[in-house]
């Protein structure tokens, strides 16, 4: 399979351009920015949890 050479992409932007408009592309790309910026959040406060969860299971078991 072929492989896209640097030409090749930028006349698939500029068609990309042409049919989406600057102005869609610009929203697109900040709501793509937002959601990587809450789902990196997610992950974050998903570990947070689970260290807290692991900190409790582990004093449990030393109070017994």
């Amino acid at each position: 399979m072929p492989t896209l050479g640097g030409w090749e992409w930028v006349i698939i932007l500029v068609i990309i351009l042409l049919v989406f408009g600057v102005g869609r592309i610009s929203k697109l790309g900040s709501e793509l920015g937002k959601g990587i910026s809450a789902f990196r959040q997610g992950v974050k406060e998903g570990q947070e949890g689970n260290n807290d969860s692991e900190e409790k299971t582990t004093e449990e078991g030393e109070a017994k």
